[in-house]
């Protein structure tokens, strides 16, 4: 049984919870991720990721660079422990229909990351295939509520006017 040192990403840029959006996307451009896990210290306090700056930050009004990740972050964020199996890892991401999970120690300190791409390429195709099979149900995105902006990508008009 693979455990998830074996597999996972270990040096992981990290951030504290008084950082701002702007610095998170910005080391986010740079690291070419989509997910920056937020420590006090070493302890894992939340995660944050390019969908919580835009639908939580940008999508509010927030100003990048006085907006700290602490307002933004995802609190309680799934992780697991680097002695944990890949299979019991990959089940809470299917569950929880995620891409990444930050991997902590017994005191909850961060060591690294597991992402479906550690899967894929370290525990095979097939693994990395089921996971992320799971992971992307339902294969589309809700639209009952789509507003006007969402023009035609949303089921709206072209034009931006109520069908």
């Amino acid at each position: 049984m693979t455990q998830v040192s074996e597999m996972m990403t270990r040096g992981v840029r990290t951030m504290g919870p008084d950082e701002s959006m702007l610095l998170a996307a910005q080391a986010m451009e740079e690291l070419d991720v989509g997910v920056i896990p937020v420590c006090d210290g070493r302890k894992l306090v939340g995660v944050v990721t390019d969908r919580d700056i835009v639908l939580r930050g940008v999508a509010q009004g927030c100003a990048p660079d006085a907006t700290p990740l602490s307002s933004l972050m995802t609190r309680d964020a799934c992780w697991c422990f680097e002695d944990q199996s890949v299979e019991e890892a990959t089940e809470q991401m299917r569950e929880a229909q995620i891409r990444r999970l930050p991997v902590v120690d017994r005191n909850k300190h961060l060591v690294g990351m597991l992402s479906l791409g550690d899967v894929a390429t370290k525990g095979g195709a097939e693994a990395g295939a089921q996971t992320l099979q799971d992971v992307s149900e339902p294969s589309r995105p809700d639209r009952s509520k789509q507003s006007a902006a969402s023009g035609a990508a949303g089921g709206g008009s072209s034009d931006g006017q109520p069908s």
